[in-house]
């Protein structure tokens, strides 16, 4: 348990290293919100995720599928709230900033969900 959990925070943390710097590397406008936070709070947030679920697995196996829902509507919900300045306030977002709050979303979820799919089928 606590060595998956390692090695994911591993994938997490070199997603995170390459994601951003490639995606920084592209942009070249101004943002209306730190790019870096927005990755950081996805690699945080998947990482809680994982664990929870990895811990949640062990104790009941059945229920660990509706935990990982469970987690993602929380998820989702701080994101909104933590950014709900660049969000909701920010009336004109370009494109290329809707695309730097939507890439990192789906980037880290799709790891999310591989790796919670394999732990899910491994039990």
């Amino acid at each position: 348990m606590i060595k998956r959990i390692l090695v994911f925070t591993l994938i997490v943390v070199l997603l995170f290293a390459i994601a951003l710097t490639a995606h920084q590397y592209f942009i070249t406008e101004p943002m209306a919100f730190p790019l870096w936070q927005v990755y950081l709070f996805h690699a945080i947030a998947t990482i809680i995720v994982y664990a929870s679920i990895e811990g949640i697995c062990s104790i009941m196996p059945n229920n660990a599928g509706y935990a990982y829902l469970a987690f993602m509507f929380l998820k989702i919900g701080l994101f909104l709230l933590i950014f709900k300045n660049a969000v909701f306030e920010n009336e004109s977002l370009t494109q290329t900033e809707r695309y730097a709050l939507v890439l990192p979303l789906f980037l880290f979820l799709t790891t999310e969900a591989i790796a919670v799919g394999k732990l899910l089928n491994s039990k």
